[in-house]
């Protein structure tokens, strides 16, 4: 099988196996903030395709509400607090981490620009304040929609 000529080669047999076994989907932090907002009774669509945008998913979401949800890694996707820059292959993972940050960016205002409302999380915020943000704007939004509803005949 022929190596991807972009990908550097790892620097160690430790660091290759470590980065194997990241998740990229249902994190711990992910998880959390779920089974919290679970727990307040909220049904929610997991690993919803974003519209219009091949291969880019919302980690959870409530698609009548238009509420998108994403948990962010430090590392992959750019904390201004907790992001690290790896010093082997550093051009190639700078580059790597700037089009996530990029695409994050893109993915946001594209939601945005068909109505919806995006929250974004880092995985360092505690999954309580997490879940209590998006109960909030949830419960928001229904009550907006119930006001604005017709009454019944």
């Amino acid at each position: 099988m022929a190596r991807v000529p972009d990908l550097p080669l790892p620097s160690s047999v430790d660091v290759s196996r470590r980065m194997s076994r990241q998740r990229s989907r249902d994190t711990d932090p992910e998880r959390a903030v779920r089974r919290l907002v679970h727990a307040a009774g909220l049904r929610y669509r997991l690993h919803l395709r974003v519209p219009g945008l091949a291969r880019r998913t919302m980690d959870f979401g409530f698609p009548r509400e238009r509420l998108a949800v994403f948990m962010d890694g430090c590392f992959w996707h750019g904390c201004p607090d907790h992001a690290t820059s790896p010093r082997s292959n550093a051009a190639w993972w700078r580059e790597k981490l700037d089009r996530n940050m990029a695409r994050d960016t893109e993915t946001t205002a594209h939601l945005r620009a068909l109505g919806w409302t995006v929250l974004r999380f880092w995985e360092h915020e505690t999954p309580e304040e997490a879940a209590a943000v998006v109960i909030a704007e949830l419960r928001r939004k229904r009550e907006r929609e119930q006001r604005s509803a017709p009454p019944p005949p």
